[in-house]
C-alpha cells in the first residue's frame, strides 16, 4: 500500500476542519448509537462511521453514514446539485469523504401527532419489518435512561431502541458498505473507540484509536490494534448532543 497511516489521518484531520468529520456532541442530534467500520485492499482503504440518532429539525431517527476512503464508490448524483459547475464543486471539496442517510424506522405513527419529539405512551415502532412496542417507563430505567419528563421523548426511545436492539438501529453490512469500493475487505469493526471531541477543536490525530487504526490500515493487520480505556463514544459522554 503506497498510503501511510500519516496521510490517512491529515485527511481525516482536512475533514474535521471542515465540518465533515463526526462530532458526536451536535447540538442538532441527539446521540444513540455509533459503530466504525474499517476496510482496505492492497491499494486502497476506507473508514465508515455510523451514527444513529435523532435530530427534531428533520423529523425522523437516522443513520448518518460517513465514509472516509481513497477510493470513493457510488458517490452522489450530479442531479442532486443545480449545475455542474455545483457538482464538480462538491467533488472538488469532498474527494475522500462522502455521506448518506438510511431510516430503519417503517413507521411515525409512534410519535405524538401534536410534537413528533414526544413518543406516544402506548405504540408500536416498525423498526425493520419487526414490531416493537413504546416500552412502560421502568423500561427506559433498565437501560440508564433517566426521562427529563413524563412522556418519553423521542430520542430517549432511540436510545431505548439503541440498547436493546443495536443492530437493527444500524447499517447493515450493504449499507454501510454504499460508498465503499467493492475490492475492499473488512479489516476491523469497532462499536466503542475514543471520538476526538470536534466542537472543542481536537483532531481525528489526537485520538489514541484513530492512530491505531491508520496503522492497522498500514500494516494490513487487524492484530495492531489495542483496545484502548478511554472508549467515549457512548451518548451518556455526550451530554450536550440535540440541546440547541
Amino acid at each position: 500500500m503506497n498510503w501511510t497511516s500519516e496521510q490517512i489521518l491529515k485527511i481525516l484531520d482536512t475533514c474535521a476542519e471542515e465540518s465533515t468529520f463526526p462530532v458526536l456532541d451536535n447540538g442538532y442530534v441527539y446521540l444513540a448509537a455509533t459503530r466504525m467500520s474499517v476496510y482496505r485492499s492492497n491499494e486502497d482503504w476506507a473508514i465508515v462511521i455510523e451514527v444513529f440518532g435523532f435530530s427534531p429539525r428533520s423529523g425522523d431517527p437516522d443513520v448518518q453514514i460517513y465514509t472516509f476512503s481513497s477510493k470513493l464508490h457510488n458517490r452522489n448524483l450530479s442531479s442532486n446539485y443545480a449545475t455542474e459547475d455545483a457538482y464538480n464543486g462538491y467533488l472538488k471539496s469532498n474527494p475522500y469523504n462522502e455521506s448518506r442517510f438510511i431510516y430503519p424506522i417503517e413507521n411515525d405513527d409512534w410519535l405524538d401527532e401534536k410534537d413528533l419529539e414526544y413518543t406516544k405512551t402506548k405504540g408500536v415502532c416498525v423498526l425493520r419489518g419487526n414490531k416493537v412496542l413504546v416500552p412502560e417507563l421502568p423500561e427506559y430505567q433498565k437501560y440508564g435512561i433517566e426521562l427529563e419528563e413524563e412522556s418519553p421523548l423521542t430520542f430517549e426511545f432511540c436510545r431505548f431502541l439503541a440498547h436493546k436492539y443495536r443492530d437493527l438501529v444500524l447499517c447493515t453490512e450493504d449499507e454501510r458498505r454504499v460508498s465503499v469500493s467493492p475490492e475492499l475487505e473488512l479489516l476491523l469493526q469497532l462499536d466503542a473507540w475514543s471520538h476526538p471531541d470536534i466542537s472543542r477543536g481536537d483532531l481525528p490525530s489526537s485520538s489514541n484509536t484513530f492512530k491505531q487504526v491508520v496503522k492497522a490500515i498500514e500494516v494490513g493487520s487487524a492484530k495492531s490494534y489495542k483496545q484502548t480505556k478511554d472508549e467515549n463514544t457512548h451518548w451518556v459522554n455526550w451530554p450536550d448532543a440535540g440541546t440547541l
